[in-house]
């Protein structure tokens, strides 16, 4: 009897553990579109392994430049032969992954000079990628679910203004434009701080990798220092940025997988803002299989 009376008491227990555990359950996001020889664009999504995948780079654009597309050998966009990737990210987004654009990167040539010229880029990446209507969208018509601003060189000043115009061309326009940012660990970020402080970013993947003083390998306490920082920040979701090898991904911060699950993600697991693991790049992942080896513990 007493056996008996204990099974709907522990039936109750763990479904309480198995609900708690979804409600923290993260995602996986990707940066794809800057190596030769990495998987397309709709096996990427078809892998199972990403909700977000991030095509990267806007490189150059702002200060009156014509702006440049770089996905490296996937695609030339002189030829007119990235209109083709449209079908991909249609694919990616039928199957519940969102596809981002991300501006800027490491190199390249960008920055805002001024709100006139915020309000600029935002209308060029609201025609050409988001929304609007152009005759020359480079990627075809998709729809892109957001941009990604990945801004680490040049000015500071004016994202915030970005910011601002592409979420009020998304109201106008009646489509949703997600904002994520990809800040080093290091508290605040120097380029998207101002950006971020907005309360307008859904998502925002911290590059806790190339940072010597707030990646894992600094040390429990520095590193959750850096964590807490970063959930301070008037956003949906905080992701932990990752180099998904340790062979040429990053020159700092590779955490192995059994590491990252055993030691790292049950230190921030609880945080209400956890939004899971982001990964540089899918070239990277498609030789290490990292994603595969942390998905079921994201």
């Amino acid at each position: 009897m007493a056996s008996r009376a204990r099974a709907p008491f522990q039936l109750i227990a763990t479904l309480f553990v198995a609900l708690l555990a979804t409600c923290h359950a993260g995602s996986i996001a990707v940066y794809w579109g800057q190596n030769d020889g990495e998987a397309s664009l709709a096996e990427t999504c078809a892998s199972g392994n990403y909700e977000f995948v991030i095509v990267a780079f806007l490189r150059k654009f702002g200060k009156g430049q014509n702006p440049q597309l770089d996905l490296a050998s996937h695609c030339h966009l002189s030829s007119g032969g990235c209109r083709g990737q449209s079908k991909d990210i249609n694919a990616c987004q039928r199957r519940g992954v969102k596809v981002l654009l991300s501006i800027g990167g490491g190199d390249g040539s960008y920055g805002l000079t001024s709100p006139g010229d915020a309000s600029q880029v935002a209308m060029y990446l609201w025609n050409n990628y988001l929304g609007g209507t152009s005759s020359s969208r480079p990627l075809g018509d998709a729809v892109f679910d957001g941009i990604d601003f990945d801004i680490e060189l040049g000015s500071t000043r004016f994202w915030n203004n970005l910011a601002m115009d592409l979420k009020n061309l998304g109201r106008n326009g009646g489509k949703t434009v997600l904002l994520s940012a990809a800040p080093q660990c290091p508290f605040p970020d120097e380029w998207d701080g101002d950006a971020i402080n907005t309360g307008l970013f859904d998502y925002v993947w911290v590059q806790f990798y190339n940072n010597k003083n707030c990646q894992f390998s600094a040390g429990r306490e520095a590193f959750m220092d850096a964590w807490k920082k970063w959930e301070s920040v008037p956003a949906g979701k905080i992701f932990l940025g990752l180099p998904a090898s340790s062979k040429g991904a990053a020159d700092t911060g590779f955490i192995p997988a059994g590491e990252l699950t055993a030691s790292v993600l049950p230190l921030i697991k609880g945080s209400p803002k956890y939004g899971g693991v982001m990964l540089w790049s899918k070239f990277y992942d498609d030789r290490s299989g990292y994603s595969s080896a942390i998905k079921s513990h994201v």
